[in-house]
């Protein structure tokens, strides 16, 4: 019999995997029913080879991760990862089974209507894992800063000194007295619970600053931050959600990877424009947002830009110079058309995406 290419889907969970496969032009698929276990695996995948003239697999980016594609690239089978939020819906489709996932995801693969992501290897996701690591800390810490806050305001204690969490803030948390066991008791545990989650977040950043200074990161760390805004901890974060910024031809491509584009509604020879996408990577484009605040001072360098531009050749401190004083610009031009400081933010997040491109790949 004629081998021929089959197109395999799979519906993948932490203890089964759905497997749909088209075999040729055929209509209707095959179902399996496998557990997700790395011995059963490869015994069903070399069985499949070995029945088709080239084998060619896909399944949705998840919780699952990245362990089966591996798997199946080191036995030599052809494996790509797709994008969720990119898979066509039918409309009217209201029944979702994992038979029939695995099968629209077999016929879309072979149809060739689906979009793959670029898969990390393992040193880069032990990395990114580190950083969304740190990313969910702050978040903790975040949430625990504000129920001890709320606490606080509740029993008509309001520190008025300076910023909060400073050390001089901490002096004044330390001195307050409540009469009652059970709030002493809620205050102390809401006060350790911030106090332990400054520590591990310390802990991260050093960790993080670390990785930052080794290879490959070194160099495109340092170009990085020496933009405003951008720290060593956001130039890691960036590098890690995005890997090989050379898989960009444009910044453009970047900018609508990261969601800063605005979407679009064209029909009938009319154009309307509309928010940002939001689509892509949203920890790439939280830093950006934030990083572009920074943007609506006037141009300077401080302390820690002035640092890192010491060991930068002049075409990096220049391409540096040339963003501050354009992003300023931006900004000022937007908000003085009566644009939302908001809005003109993430216009300014949008540009600032091209120079990030610019920076890491000037060496390229």
């Amino acid at each position: 019999m004629q081998k021929v290419t089959t197109h395999v889907g799979l519906d993948v969970h932490s203890e089964r995997i759905i497997i749909a496969t088209l075999t040729g032009q055929s209509r209707e698929p095959t179902i399996l029913d496998i557990p997700n276990d790395p011995k059963v695996i490869r015994r069903t995948f070399k069985r499949l080879a070995a029945d088709a003239y080239e084998l060619r697999c896909c399944y949705e980016a998840g919780p699952c991760g990245f362990e089966l594609f591996r798997q199946l690239t080191s036995m030599g089978v052809a494996c790509e990862v797709i994008a969720p939020s990119l898979i066509p819906v039918k409309a009217g489709d209201r029944i979702k089974t994992d038979r029939r996932d695995a099968s629209k995801l077999a016929r879309l693969y072979r149809a060739g209507e689906l979009t793959t992501i670029t898969v990390p290897t393992s040193d880069q996701e032990a990395v990114r894992d580190l950083v969304r690591a740190r990313e969910d800390v702050r978040k903790d810490l975040t949430a625990a800063r504000h129920r001890l806050g709320k606490f606080l305001i509740r029993h008509g204690r309001i520190f008025s000194e300076g910023h909060n969490w400073t050390d001089r803030c901490w002096i004044w948390l330390r001195k307050q007295q409540f009469e009652r066991e059970c709030e002493r008791l809620t205050f102390e545990h809401y006060a350790r619970e911030v106090q332990h989650l400054q520590q591990r977040r310390a802990g991260l950043d050093l960790e993080i600053e670390r990785v930052a200074r080794t290879e490959p990161y070194a160099a495109a760390v340092g170009r990085l931050a020496s933009l405003r805004g951008i720290s060593t901890l956001s130039a890691m974060a960036l590098l890690a959600e995005i890997n090989d910024f050379r898989r960009f031809e444009s910044p453009r491509q970047l900018m609508a990877f990261v969601g800063l584009v605005p979407s679009e509604y064209s029909s009938g020879g009319k154009e309307t424009r509309g928010k940002i996408t939001k689509t892509g990577n949203r920890h790439a484009r939280r830093i950006l947002v934030e990083a572009a605040w920074g943007y609506r001072h006037r141009p300077s360098f401080g302390p820690r830009v002035k640092q890192v531009l010491r060991d930068q050749p002049p075409e990096v401190v220049e391409y540096a110079n040339k963003a501050q004083h354009r992003l300023h610009r931006r900004y000022c031009r937007l908000v003085g058309k009566g644009k939302k400081s908001q809005l003109a933010a993430t216009a300014v997040a949008r540009e600032l995406c091209g120079f990030v491109w610019g920076l890491v790949t000037m060496a390229a």
